[in-house]
């Protein structure tokens, strides 16, 4: 029996149709060197690109899936993982992005946005620990620190008007 974790995902990544890395993060040591993250993620593009299916077993990893237009959004996990919660994560990934992107989930609208996506990502998932699984949540926080806009780039209008804190 495997103890429970709250470690429960390994790797966030988004490829584009080419199978190119767009967006990657790993959370553990499971693929050490960038070398090996690239060939990792050309062996899951290649099992994946061409089916319909959600979810994959993979390397001894658990890997759910989606695809948009020309993006590959994937979330993975150890083997024992549970895979509705990967999925959760995945879909929680999606609909923020699809909320922030108005919608426009493709590769152009992705790369213009790519903070955004950051801050999302840090959002839901930190150290490979589930943190948030609310699109709406995540957006708003999005927002917020899209707010925090340093002094020195601020109007003195801008600054002027701000409440005190």
């Amino acid at each position: 029996m495997i103890e429970p974790s709250l470690y429960t995902v390994k790797a966030v990544l988004i490829l584009d149709n080419d199978g190119d890395r767009l967006y990657a993060k790993y959370y553990d040591d499971t693929y050490p060197t960038v070398k090996e993250q690239k060939a990792f993620e050309k062996n899951i593009f290649n099992k994946t690109h061409r089916t319909d299916s959600e979810i994959a077993l993979l390397e001894g990893l658990t890997v759910v899936y989606k695809s948009n237009i020309d993006l590959f959004f994937y979330v993975i996990g150890s083997s024992h993982e549970n895979e509705l919660m990967l999925m959760a994560v995945l879909n929680c990934l999606f609909d923020s992005l699809s909320q922030m992107l108005r919608k426009n989930v493709e590769r152009r609208a992705l790369l213009e946005n790519m903070e955004g996506l950051f801050l999302a990502v840090d959002e839901i998932v930190d150290g490979g620990v589930i943190l948030e699984s609310d699109p709406q949540q995540v957006v708003h926080r999005v927002a917020l620190r899209g707010d925090d806009v340093p002094l020195t780039e601020q109007t003195v209008t801008q600054v002027s008007e701000a409440p005190l804190p």
